[in-house]
């Protein structure tokens, strides 16, 4: 019977997959065997990506209605290239909302209306000859991904219809096909009733986003493979089942047979499949001792199925990698081959700045290589199926999966944060029941063989209801052997069966605490927490810690994994990363797309510091004497790692040992005790030590170079001084004070400081004729709001410090002359609060030093400070930053756990950190000292005094990041300026559109503060 498309179909939700062929295994499939051992591109696909002829149209009154027909000439329509989003190709414009739906305040639509008016329609051409290998065979085509709906023709003649953007759409050509060229005709339509069930928190694009191809198969082909392994209770003797389908009736006398290799091509077990019935096969064999599959030690088998005709001509050879695990609950417990299992988690969207979706196995690769070397051990794929080769990198590097379907439909009950489910889908609405379960059944039949996926996810933030239970029951039913997720049930605990494991959004550590202290009944885990946002990430040791303290506490998984940041240009031509509004997209949830670890055009967050070090599985408690390693891996020892510990005395090594065979078990404790003595230290001298333990990959693996650190621990200590630091009698002469009407000169040897009664504070570090003050220190109370600080309102909660750090009166001028040093002291007050004040004492030593005492007297009924600092400005020359602090990179009080205490070098360009939003970034706690040269060696030197400090050295301001919504609209660079802080709060990260940096890690505005320090000439 002929079929008429119709666009009621994009608004009917009983219409969403017309003449599509039943999903399937991903799986390859070769002609010899030859072909399927190398695993190269299959001779029997054909790729239609590249150039497309297209055509696009606001909506689809517009379309050119009949470009399908032979007749109908395209040749003068302009080209798009597949895979590719139509929006980043100069059609349309790419629009970013987060829970809204992208409509919204445009058209009052309701589930499952669809715009007439505004729904743009892509209209793609493609000219092929079928090529000749497929000759005289059938002919198919697989669409991998079309985002949202779409028409296929080809010759004129109908084809088929699909919804759902992330997994493959395939028909059957074959009675269309002709001899010479073939016309294949697609009509991509953006909006359908699909889209009510994408609503996830990303880019809204269309097109063919995914590879595109022909494919055709041999004789006799297994369409579909379901390969399952099993192991008895003592994790030892394996089974392996699999389940075939062939795509056509088989001849008579055809047989099967399955060969399992090990890694090093051994032939372990020999199966012949049995059959049952005309097109189904069923296979059992049995492996004794397997080398089990998991995150650390990913080994897989090499799987063939060979179908052979009557004759023994072989037929067709499918590869199939094989992964023996089991995956269970125990005691309420999620357990790998037996173990309590933690995931070490990262949510991913698939991303890149340049091509939105559209990512390349490169991009793959190097995402897979970044979550292994950064001790991540599973992904959540937020919130849609990914592509299949994500799967298999998976499979072979070591991450654990919970695959999910492309369900979301966060504006449908949930408005401005409130949760309002008056008209939500999918519910309990059984119309919705069939489109919402092919989702389900497209992500399992593809994804169903992959080792690495532990749990189905059914979906994200879609509420709750019997449409979502009943894809949880179809999971359980069709694989037992994984189990299930899905956070929503939260919000409606009547479907608490959809999910084996209580999933929770951004609950407070205290929040979590509570449940797991209420003698629960599932195990939990945090499927999305840390909202990396921006400058994030801190406070995330407190969740960490709950891993060890509650077995049923398992993990989570931090969203996200990068950047949601498109490549623009300015009016001056040059890039930029850019985010939501930047394209005129209206509505937009603006800049909160950026909020990975990674940043768009794929470069390390400074914020995956801490991940790394609190994700490690190897714990290194370092003392003077030696160090206590805890291997927390489950399956692995230590012996594949090499031990390097290094001795640094006042920043610099003094002793280095490398290589150090270590072997401490699985779940179990070592000690390695160090080989120098403690003679070290006397012969070293006075000072501060500081030993560094590195746990460092001894050979190459897939994902990193031997070398590479896996796991990292330090021990800080002083030998203490016997003498005071400030050696005022140490330099001979006087110095000259000068008191004058306006100023007040400290003259030495060789330098000039002068203080401006008028201006009311330090004007002039002169030294050797060389003027270093650009702008003189004030005290400085605000920093540039981060991402979380606006989710928090900072600046409507303490906005006045905002104000304290624009203006102050200086209220009295204190000199005070010694024998060997002149004191200047500055007393503040501030209109914000008359109780309040600050008092600056710069004393100026023979030698040209200067110790600068800031205190801030507080007062009550105050909002908490963001920072309290002096800032000051030095001529851009001084550039070059030399820091004995905590890092490599930025830091805060509640994101130090993962620096380190050493002598680092950078340059002020380069410590300001790569946010999309400007915001305060490049701070170091524990600052011992900062140099700040220019390229002849000169500058000056930050020295704590007592107590190490905060700092920051950057191109701008706090107040100019402030008042920029991109990096291009600050001001050329003409300053370094230079922050010393006695207390910066720190970056938090339990959320971003509210949460609050955790209580000690606040600056109260009623407790007094004071630090102090010394600036020196280089």
């Amino acid at each position: 019977m002929t079929i008429k498309p119709t666009l009621n179909w994009l608004s009917d939700t009983s219409v969403f997959a017309v003449n599509r062929l039943p999903a399937h295994s991903d799986h390859q499939y070769y002609e010899t065997v030859k072909e399927a051992e190398s695993r190269k591109q299959m001779a029997l696909r054909y790729d239609l990506n590249g150039n497309w002829k297209f055509h696009y149209a606001i909506n689809p009154a517009l379309r050119p209605q009949d470009f399908y027909k032979l007749e109908f000439e395209c040749s003068n329509w302009g080209d798009i290239t597949v895979p590719g989003h139509i929006q980043l190709q100069g059609y349309g414009k790419p629009q970013y909302a987060n829970t809204m739906y992208p409509w919204d305040g445009h058209h009052h639509l309701r589930p499952p209306e669809v715009s007439a008016d505004d729904n743009p329609v892509g209209s793609y051409v493609k000219y092929f000859h079928v090529p000749k290998n497929f000759q005289g065979k059938p002919l198919y085509i697989s669409f991998q991904g079309v985002e949202s709906a779409f028409y296929l023709w080809l010759n004129g003649e109908f084809i088929g219809y699909s919804e759902d953007s992330f997994t493959p759409a395939e028909f059957d050509l074959t009675p269309y096909v002709q001899d010479g060229e073939n016309k294949l005709s697609v009509e991509v339509y953006q909006r359908s009733t699909g889209s009510w069930l994408e609503d996830q928190d990303f880019w809204r694009f269309s097109g063919i986003f995914r590879d595109v191809y022909l494919y055709t198969v041999p004789d006799i082909h297994l369409y579909d493979i379901d390969i399952r392994t099993d192991l008895d209770d003592q994790y030892e003797h394996a089974l392996l089942k699999g389940e075939f389908t062939s795509l056509f009736l088989t001849p008579p006398g055809t047989f099967i047979v399955g060969e399992l290799y090990d890694n090093r091509g051994q032939l372990i077990t020999e199966v012949k499949a049995i059959q049952k019935g005309d097109k189904n096969w069923t296979l059992a064999g049995e492996v004794e001792n397997p080398n089990l599959w998991s995150a650390e030690d990913p080994y897989l088998y090499d799987f063939y199925l060979k179908v052979y005709k009557q004759d023994g001509t072989l037929v067709e050879c499918i590869p199939q990698s094989v992964g023996f695990r089991k995956f269970e609950m125990i005691d309420k417990v999620m357990c790998l081959n037996g173990k309590r299992i933690v995931f070490k988690g990262v949510n991913r969207h698939e991303f890149n700045c340049r091509n939105g979706r559209v990512v390349t196995k490169e991009d793959m690769l190097w995402d897979i290589k970044t979550l292994k070397q950064n001790n991540m051990n599973a992904v959540r794929t937020s919130h849609y199926p990914n592509q299949s080769y994500w799967y298999e990198l998976c499979d072979r590097y070591g991450v654990y999966v919970i695959d999910e379907m492309n369900l979301e439909t966060h504006g449908s009950w949930q408005k401005m944060g409130a949760v309002e489910p008056s008209w939500n889908i999918p519910g309990n609405l059984p119309e919705w029941q069939d489109i919402v379960m092919d989702r389900a059944i497209s992500m399992y039949e593809r994804d169903k063989n992959h080792p690495s996926i532990l749990i189905w996810s059914c979906g994200n933030e879609s509420y709750a209801g019997e449409v979502i239970l009943t894809c949880s029951q179809y999971f359980k039913e069709k694989d037992p052997g994984r189990l299930v997720h899905y956070e929503g049930v939260f919000y409606d605990r009547a479907y608490e069966a959809t999910s084996d494991m209580e999933s929770r959004m951004y609950a407070k550590p205290q929040d979590i605490i509570e449940y797991l202290e209420a003698n629960p009944q599932k195990p939990y885990i945090s499927c999305e927490y840390m909202h990396a946002m921006g400058n994030s990430i801190g406070g995330m040791y407190k969740y960490t810690d709950l891993e060890e303290k509650f077995p049923l506490y398992q993990g989570g998984f931090i969203w996200d994994y990068i950047d949601q940041s498109l490549l623009k240009k300015d009016r001056f031509g040059v890039e930029h990363l850019a985010y939501g509004g930047d394209f005129d997209d209206r509505p937009t949830d603006y800049f909160f797309c950026t909020n990975g670890i990674v940043t768009a055009d794929r470069q390390i967050s400074p914020k995956m510091q801490e991940v790394k070090y609190l994700y490690q599985n190897v714990k290194l408690q370092v003392d003077q004497t030696g160090v206590t390693i805890s291997n927390q891996n489950l399956f692995i020892n230590t012996s594949q790692f090499g031990l390097e510990y290094d001795v640094l005395f006042n920043g610099n090594v003094c002793y280095q040992s490398k290589l150090q065979v270590v072997d401490v078990a699985p779940g179990e404790q070592g000690r390695f005790n160090f080989a120098f003595s403690d003679d070290l230290f006397a012969d070293t001298g006075q000072g501060e030590y500081c030993i560094h333990v590195r746990l460092v990959l001894k050979a190459d693996e897939l994902w990193a170079k031997a070398g590479h650190e896996v796991a990292f621990g330090q021990h800080i200590f002083k030998q203490e001084m016997s003498r005071s630091v400030i050696q005022e009698n140490q330099c001979a002469g006087n110095l000259k004070l000068v008191v004058g009407d306006v100023n007040i000169g400290v003259h030495g040897k060789d330098f000039s400081i002068l203080f401006s009664k008028q201006a009311g504070t330090l004007v002039s570090i002169n030294y050797e004729g060389r003027e270093m003050i650009s702008v003189p220190p004030t005290p400085l109370f605000w920093r540039a709001t981060t991402d979380n600080d606006k989710g928090f309102r900072q600046a409507f909660e303490s906005g006045v410090w905002y104000a304290a750090s624009l203006a102050r009166q200086c209220a009295a001028v204190e000199v005070e002359e010694k024998d060997h040093s002149v004191t200047v002291t500055f007393t503040y007050k501030f209109s914000i609060n008359e109780e309040i004040s600050v008092k600056v004492a710069y004393q100026v030593l023979l030698d040209g030093r200067i110790r600068v005492e800031s205190t801030y007297f507080g007062a009550k009924n105050l909002p908490q400070l963001p920072i309290f600092a002096l800032t000051m400005k030095v001529p851009a020359d001084y550039d070059n930053l030399k820091w004995y602090a905590m890092g490599p990179d930025e830091n805060y009080s509640d994101r130090a756990n993962g620096a380190r205490l050493a002598i680092f070098e950078n340059t002020v360009r380069d410590n300001v950190s790569p946010y999309v939003m400007p915001q305060e970034s490049g701070n170091r706690t524990g600052v011992r000292s900062l140099e700040v040269r220019n390229s002849f060696n000169r500058g000056l030197k930050i020295t704590a005094s007592n107590v190490p400090l905060e700092c920051n050295a950057s191109p701008y301001t706090a107040l100019e990041l402030e008042n920029a919504n991109h990096h291009f609209e600050l001001p050329n660079i003409h300053y370094t300026v230079l922050t010393v802080a006695g207390k910066q709060m720190g970056v938090g990260g339990d959320d971003s559109w509210g949460a609050p940096v955790h209580e000690e890690h606040l600056i109260k505005a009623n407790n007094n503060i004071a630090f102090e320090f010394f600036i020196e000439r280089m």
